[in-house]
């Protein structure tokens, strides 16, 4: 019964972001979904919600909807796993957004990620003659 409720939960979240970023697209174009709490009428606070989804990079990105942990992952399995993780000993609820967004916290995540991520910055940055 509580795994229905927190399924239920889950799917009326991910309904309720549909919805909002589509208004939002209508109003101001962006550079990604920005992210912020779930609406209490959705998803009771008892119950801690992620976004999973991609970056610009293509690397997956798993955040506490309210910002307070986040990490970066080169598969959807470890997004996931992460955010199960992070809400022991209860499960959470998880939103896929549709649109990229990108990590605005620390990266708690795989560690190897950041390397990387440094990494294909300078060789882009050398390969354009130091342009962004």
């Amino acid at each position: 019964m509580a795994l229905q409720m927190c399924e239920d939960a889950a799917m009326a979240a991910i309904a309720l972001q549909a919805g909002r970023r589509g208004a939002e697209a209508q109003q101001t174009p962006t550079l990604g979904m920005p992210l912020g709490p779930i609406d209490p009428d959705v998803v009771s606070a008892a119950i801690p919600a992620f976004f999973i989804g991609r970056n610009r990079a293509g690397l997956w990105v798993a955040r506490e909807a309210n910002g307070s942990v986040g990490g970066l992952f080169l598969f959807k399995s470890s997004a996931i796993d992460f955010a199960n993780r992070q809400s022991k000993p209860e499960r959470c609820a998880l939103v896929f957004p549709t649109e990229t967004f990108e990590l605005d916290i620390e990266n708690r995540g795989n560690p190897l990620i950041t390397l990387a991520e440094g990494t294909r910055r300078l060789l882009a940055r050398m390969t354009t003659g130091g342009r962004p």
